[in-house]
């Protein structure tokens, strides 16, 4: 978990999102625009002009479609909430909807999925735009014809269109442009599923840094976390939660059940799950991990009884462990194949037993012509190691004679069972403000 909060923009990131064309940039289409507030509530008309009865809200469908086209409206018509299919929409104007036909099959209205409702389940809510990084609250959505349907174009999030919703008749109900964001540059997250699974948002989101989707999720509040989250892939996910304050993703984790929780712990870095997770109830962490395949499970719940002042509270499980007679081609796709993962600094060699050997880098292995046997390459000096109750004074001091990127953790008998990362001690007596350093910044001979 980040110990301080991210505040810079991924500029590289925003650039790369902004690249697309902006429907709102074009004149046609701002002419157009239509507020949905402005609507609510507004008559809807037959193409003779009688009204039909007035405006609830809007229905709109979430596809692989950037712009989503409105697929009915909900109306009053007597006592009754009927159902208008959108394609029977002739006109559209600020003050009122025109229908087609008179021939209408008033239908009473059930939720599809895939389907929002503007005013319900957008309008007030919190989204995220994917291109300014940034979380906002919509005062107002804005509808216009494109590509053969009435979609809608943008989202306005000033305070004027706010107000203007507050005191009805006392602000003009014009479009206010310069405050408006395009939808294809926002991830909006509610649905009838809680979530709008929309292509370009997901392919938006998917640029941004792990550091600043946790920012935005952090700035998201309840069930609009869980949203968000649900957009991004799982990797991607988990590597944001790894970037979140510890009280952050504590609360997070509360309010997801255990087996998407699970899901999500199981891809972050084993530590640092041991470490949300110890800062669960009993039963709470329970919960989660039984929700996990007993294989990753396992050494979570051995990694979560470790103390945090000790080297197994702050070691990882996740080591490439590889034997003497095996050949630098296997090691390299070794490496290769976990090159998502923090393991660059090289493998581990053990012997047929199982026990440390060494601890090739990286360099080594690209350097050995691949057809060598490891054995060829194990030589002094040999690393060191420590146990998983070695306390974490003694560990620095053995990083210090080690001056590698990590540090082996053995067992009793000398098997590998974790490693140390050099930045995961680091944040441990950083977020300690441990006894081994002193008020000038280091360490206690």
């Amino acid at each position: 978990m980040k110990a301080t909060p991210v505040s810079q923009i991924n500029t590289v990131a925003k650039r790369l999102v902004g690249r697309r064309d902006r429907v709102i940039g074009r004149k046609s289409v701002r002419d157009s625009l239509v507020s949905v507030a402005g609507l609510i509530g507004r008559p809807v008309k037959d193409p003779e002009g009688r009204v039909i009865g007035r405006l609830v809200d809007i229905v709109v469908r979430h596809g692989e479609e950037t712009y989503p086209p409105v697929s009915g409206l909900i109306v009053k018509v007597a006592n009754h909430k009927s159902f208008i299919n959108g394609a029977r929409i002739g006109k559209l104007t600020p003050n009122e909807i025109i229908l087609s036909t008179t021939k209408l099959n008033l239908e009473n209205f059930q939720r599809r999925e895939g389907e929002s409702l503007l005013d319900a389940d957008v309008l007030d809510h919190q989204i995220v735009d994917v291109d300014g990084l940034r979380v906002v609250r919509t005062s107002d959505l804005y509808l216009a014809p494109f590509d053969k349907e009435i979609r809608v174009i943008g989202v306005d999030i000033s305070f004027v269109s706010f107000l203007r919703r507050l005191f009805p008749g006392s602000l003009s109900r014009r479009p206010t442009p310069d405050h408006i964001i395009d939808w294809a540059a926002v991830a909006s997250l509610t649905d009838t599923s809680g979530v709008v699974r929309t292509a370009s948002t997901r392919s938006a989101l998917s640029q941004l840094r792990p550091a600043d989707l946790a920012d935005l999720i952090e700035d998201l509040a309840g069930r609009e976390q869980s949203a968000l989250i649900e957009m991004l892939d799982p990797d991607l996910a988990a590597d944001a939660l790894e970037e979140m304050e510890d009280d952050e993703l504590e609360g997070l984790l509360r309010g997801l059940p255990a087996e998407k929780a699970a899901q999500l712990l199981t891809r972050m870095e084993p530590d640092e799950s041991a470490e949300v997770l110890r800062d669960l109830t009993d039963e709470h962490r329970e919960s989660i991990l039984s929700a996990m395949e007993s294989s990753v499970a396992k050494p979570l719940r051995q990694l979560v009884s470790f103390d945090e002042e000790l080297a197994g509270g702050i070691m990882t499980t996740h080591l490439l462990v590889v034997k003497e007679s095996d050949t630098v081609a296997t090691a390299l796709k070794l490496l290769v194949d976990n090159r998502e993962r923090e393991s660059s600094d090289g493998v581990v060699v053990v012997d047929a037993r199982g026990k440390l050997l060494d601890h090739i880098q990286t360099v080594e292995l690209i350097a050995a012509k691949p057809s060598a046997g490891l054995a060829e390459l194990i030589a002094k000096p040999f690393p060191t190691a420590v146990t998983a109750d070695t306390p974490i004074e003694e560990v620095v001091e053995e990083f210090s004679n080690n001056r590698g990127s990590s540090i082996v953790v053995v067992d009793e008998k000398h098997k590998p069972i974790g490693r140390i990362l050099a930045d995961d001690l680091v944040d441990a007596l950083a977020g300690k403000n441990h006894s081994i350093f002193t008020q000038t910044g280091g360490v206690r001979p």
